[in-house]
C-alpha cells in the first residue's frame, strides 16, 4: 500500500491532549527527551514536538510498516522513527545514544487505520485477508495459525485474550470448519463464531471478542506490554512520566498493576530494628487516572473503553 493509500484511513488520536499534557513539557523538560511508544498515524508525536525546544527530542516506536511510512512524512531533526515495539525499548535506546528519558507515552491497542482497512484483516465488517499482524514483515499471520493450532491452544487463546465464554464452542468449530475448507478471510471467521455463540451480547457482534483475542495473542500484545512498561521505567530519569492510555480489561489490569508494584512496596516486619530511611521507599507516584469526556466519545465512539493512567518516577532515597 502507499502513503498515499494508507492515509487515507484516519485516526482520531483518543486523549491526546490529557496523554501529552500529563508528560509535563514545559521550561526545562521542554529540552528533555520523550519517547512515543505507539507512533500509529502521529497524534501525540506531533503535539510533542510542538511542545518541546529547540533542543528537545522525540524518539517514537511502531511495529507498523504504514505507520512508519506516516512517521516518515515528519521532517524535523528532532525526531526518530524506530520500527519495532515499545518492548525493543530497552536495547534500542543505546542505539539512540540514549539512557534515561523525561517521558513516555504508550497509547496501547489498535488504531483506527489498521481496523478500517480490509487488506490488513482486523475487522469482520469488511471482508478481507485474514491476517492481523500490525508488523507484516515478521511472524505468522491469523489463518497461518488457525490452520495448524490445535483445538486446545485455540480454545486457551480465545479464553483468556478475549474473556470468551463460548471458547470451547468456538474452537471446536474452527477445527470442524479446517477439515474442509481452508479458513482464510475475515468474514468467513467471523460466520463460523457466529453460529457457535449462543448468546449474543446486546449491540455487539459475536465475534468481537474472538477477533480482539486471536489479534493479540499473533501480536503478543500483553507480552509486549509487560516487557515495555518494565524497560519504559528502567529508562525514566528520576521526576520523568509514563502515560499510558489502555482500551480493554486486559492491557488496563497489567498496567494498574505494574504501577501498583512500583508504589506499594513489600515491608519488612515492623517488629525488625530498621530505619526508617532504610525501608523500601515507593519508586513512582501516581498522578492521574483519566478517562474521555462525553464529548469525546460523541466524536469517536472508539475512545469509549480508553483508560487514561499516570505516574511519576520517583528519586532514589539515600541513607
Amino acid at each position: 500500500m502507499s502513503i498515499q493509500q494508507a492515509a487515507d484511513f484516519t485516526h482520531q488520536t483518543v486523549l491526546l491532549h490529557e496523554a501529552v499534557d500529563a508528560l509535563g513539557i514545559a521550561d526545562q523538560r521542554a529540552s528533555g527527551i520523550y519517547i512515543d511508544g505507539t507512533f500509529g498515524r502521529g497524534g501525540h508525536s506531533r503535539l510533542i514536538l510542538t511542545q518541546l525546544a529547540g533542543n528537545g527530542r522525540l524518539i517514537a516506536f511502531d511495529k507498523d510498516t504504514q505507520a512508519i511510512a506516516s512517521a516518515a512524512q515528519i521532517e524535523d531533526s528532532r525526531f526518530q522513527i524506530v520500527h519495532d515495539s515499545f518492548a525493543a525499548m530497552g536495547e534500542a535506546l543505546p542505539d539512540c545514544g540514549v539512557s534515561q528519558v523525561d517521558g513516555i507515552l504508550m497509547d496501547l491497542g489498535i488504531s483506527s487505520p489498521q481496523v478500517d482497512d480490509a487488506t490488513r484483516g482486523f475487522s469482520f465488517r469488511s471482508d478481507g485477508p485474514l491476517d492481523m499482524r500490525m508488523d507484516t514483515t515478521r511472524g505468522i499471520s491469523a489463518a497461518e495459525w488457525l490452520a495448524t493450532a490445535d483445538e486446545e491452544h485455540i480454545t486457551e487463546v480465545i479464553k483468556n485474550y478475549g474473556e470468551e465464554r463460548f471458547a470451547f464452542q468456538i474452537a471446536k468449530a474452527i477445527v470442524a470448519r479446517r477439515k474442509t475448507e481452508s479458513i482464510s478471510g475475515t468474514r468467513q471467521l467471523a460466520e463460523i463464531v457466529a453460529h457457535a455463540v449462543k448468546t449474543r451480547e446486546k449491540g455487539k457482534d459475536p465475534a468481537t471478542r474472538t477477533f480482539q483475542a486471536i489479534r493479540i495473542f499473533i501480536n503478543q500484545e500483553l507480552e509486549d506490554l509487560e516487557i515495555g512498561l518494565a524497560a519504559a521505567f528502567d529508562a525514566l530519569a528520576p521526576y520523568g512520566r509514563m502515560s499510558v492510555i489502555s482500551f480493554h480489561s486486559l492491557e488496563d489490569r497489567i498496567v494498574k498493576q505494574f504501577f501498583a508494584s512500583k508504589v506499594k512496596l513489600e515491608q519488612p516486619d515492623r517488629r525488625l530494628p530498621i530505619r526508617h530511611v532504610d525501608l523500601p521507599q515507593p519508586k513512582m507516584r501516581l498522578l492521574n487516572r483519566i478517562k474521555p469526556s462525553e464529548a469525546e466519545v460523541s466524536a469517536n465512539p472508539r475512545a469509549r473503553s480508553a483508560i487514561l493512567r499516570v505516574a511519576e518516577r520517583l528519586p532514589e532515597v539515600n541513607a
